[in-house]
């Protein structure tokens, strides 16, 4: 085996392999040669590579997302790393173990006017669980002044003893440095980024480890629940007659079904859950804007929990935010292992744990002996919101609505979708999906701006075939997506293409002009075609329900190449028939 010859190069790269970071996502570069080289000459990992620094870091992102493992991303000095920083904003939210390595120049040559050099170190602020910042040799160490060489000594052996000295310290730093990014990034669940300086010559190898750097292990003794807290929970249970537990974002699996099933059959308790939180029972309220849109005050006071447990990630309803932070629960408990977010402005415990090892010690405590008609009150609500919603969809033409009640319907058992942001995820909630399906979608920062990506990273991630829905903007914005060579054959997307931002005209704001038009909607006259043509994709389209229909059921078929379908609905049309429905359910 060849390894780089360049004794960081092969640091960095031992230490991936020591922690079984085996998926390597690679932009083309000259400064990250030496990575490149390594890495991809290594049998044990498994190489890509994406030219588009964004397009790679999501992809990398979704890939990351579905084994619950560290992913690596590589790229070149300068602006390179900067394409990488939506990924790394949306990784950070969403827990999801992205491990930035970005190649950089040493520091004698950064801010001197050399090109392709910006300033690295630290690059990511906030959006980032740790930064390294490694050193090259000596000269980047800050016991050795700017511009001054080694001090000198009597003899040269005293000379060479104190710079092999100084070296074996870099050395450790950087073990140290790289350990603790790598070992935050598995088990803290975020992005970390690495910076690793390089001096020409970039592309000289060798058969022989120059180092061999040791992996440390992180601490993994976790803090047991408070006692004291988990009483006043108890105590505080005990006496509401009207309980909630919101649940976000959640991967699969993620919460045993014995104790949502406790949760789900307590007469006091609602438990409201959206597609994404990939929770199933038939008692949950899995479409909250179904539910509340159509509330009014008196309806809001009645619905108004005495407490509110809330865990996964970010929420998708706008209205379920809005209601609770005007309709505040007297106690609200978040349940994370990691952080809680006030979003409600009403927070009073984060429960330091996860939601399986906080129910474990806490629901074989709790007797269910308050009465309450709090849960039968609300499921004849939303029995009645359903038999609309069906009642609803005979009368509708077709629209963006009828194309979502189609599509969902479609999607085969056991197999992921993905699903774009704005409006697509939107529609989503209120259909009743598939409980097979795993559902997931960029919810950390909300942004349209990597899904595809995400989502063909999800399909090499993930053996199960994987559909996209996404809406037309979204999938235009990141087309670079498509330009991948590892899309699997059974990757479906589903495009609905409304002519713009249709989600804009559901909000307030003065539609139906020509400021509107050009600057929030921004109608276009864009297909997909082209790009299919580019990038070998089957194409098909459908632009009424019958074809709609004829075309989803060979779509999902196997085939030798992916495919996509792009389903036109009237831009003018769909938001009214959306407002109408939460008028028509009430």
């Amino acid at each position: 085996m060849i390894h780089p010859k360049i004794p960081l190069a092969q640091t960095v790269i031992q230490l991936c392999k020591l922690k079984n970071i085996k998926h390597i996502v690679i932009s083309p570069g000259s400064r990250n040669a030496p990575l490149t080289l390594g890495f991809s000459n290594d049998k044990f990992f498994n190489c890509y590579s994406i030219v588009d620094e964004r397009c790679a870091a999501f992809f990398a992102l979704g890939i990351a997302q579905q084994i619950r493992e560290p992913v690596a991303v590589i790229c070149t000095s300068g602006s390179a790393l900067l394409n990488y920083y939506p990924a790394v904003a949306e990784a950070f939210y969403s827990d999801i173990p992205l491990v930035v390595i970005s190649a950089d120049r040493p520091k004698h040559l950064v801010g001197i006017g050399d090109g392709q050099t910006i300033n690295q170190p630290d690059v990511y602020g906030s959006h980032i669980l740790f930064s390294a910042n490694l050193k090259l040799d000596i000269k980047d160490d800050h016991r050795i002044p700017e511009h001054e060489d080694l001090p000198i000594f009597k003899n040269l052996e005293q000379k060479l003893e104190r710079f092999l000295g100084l070296q074996q310290d870099i050395q450790s730093y950087n073990e140290e440095e790289i350990n603790q990014a790598l070992n935050l990034a598995k088990f803290k669940k975020g992005p970390v980024h690495i910076n690793v300086p390089f001096d020409e010559p970039l592309y000289e190898m060798t058969d022989k480890l120059i180092v061999k750097p040791k992996s440390t292990p992180i601490d993994l003794s976790r803090q047991k629940i408070d006692q004291a807290e988990l009483k006043d929970c108890i105590d505080e249970w005990y006496v509401a007659r009207k309980k909630m537990v919101l649940v976000g974002v959640m991967p699969p699996n993620q919460l045993e079904q014995r104790w949502l099933h406790e949760l789900a059959d307590d007469d006091s308790v609602i438990v409201f859950t959206e597609a994404t939180s990939n929770l199933h029972h038939p008692n949950l309220f899995t479409s909250i804007d179904k539910m509340i849109a159509p509330l009014d005050a008196a309806d809001f006071k009645a619905l108004q929990p005495d407490i509110l447990v809330t865990m996964g990630g970010l929420i998708v309803s706008k209205k379920i935010k809005v209601f609770l932070r005007q309709y505040q629960p007297k106690h609200h408990w978040h349940i994370d292992d990691k952080s809680a977010s006030d979003t409600f402005f009403c927070l009073n415990k984060h429960i330091e744990a996860t939601p399986n090892e906080f129910f474990s010690e806490y629901l074989p405590k709790i007797t269910h002996v308050t009465k309450s008609s709090y849960l039968d009150t609300w499921a004849a609500v939303k029995k009645h919101r359903q038999k609309k919603h069906l009642e609803y969809m005979k009368l509708i033409p077709f629209s963006d609505f009828k194309a979502f009640s189609l599509v969902l319907k479609s999607i085969p058992r056991k197999t992921v979708v993905q699903l774009g942001n704005s409006s697509t995820v939107r529609y989503a909630q209120l259909f009743k999906m598939n409980s097979s399906l795993e559902v997931f979608c960029n919810r950390g920062t909300s942004g349209i701006d990597g899904s595809t990506s995400t989502a063909i990273g999800s399909a090499v991630g993930n053996p199960k075939q994987t559909t996209f829905i996404t809406g037309d903007l979204s999938f235009f914005y990141d087309s670079n997506a498509l330009w991948n060579n590892y899309i699997p054959s059974n990757f479906r997307i589903i495009l609905i293409n409304n002519e713009g931002g249709g989600i804009f005209r559901i909000l307030p704001g003065h539609k139906n002009t020509k400021n509107f038009d050009y600057f929030f909607e921004t109608t276009h006259q864009l297909t997909a075609k082209q790009l299919c043509e580019m990038f070998q994709i089957e194409y098909l389209t459908a632009r009424n329900a019958e074809e709609l229909e004829a075309g989803l059921k060979p779509f999902y078929n196997q085939s030798k190449r992916p495919r996509l379908l792009e389903v036109f609905t009237p831009r003018t049309k769909n938001d009214e028939i959306l407002l109408e429905y939460f008028k028509f359910i009430k």
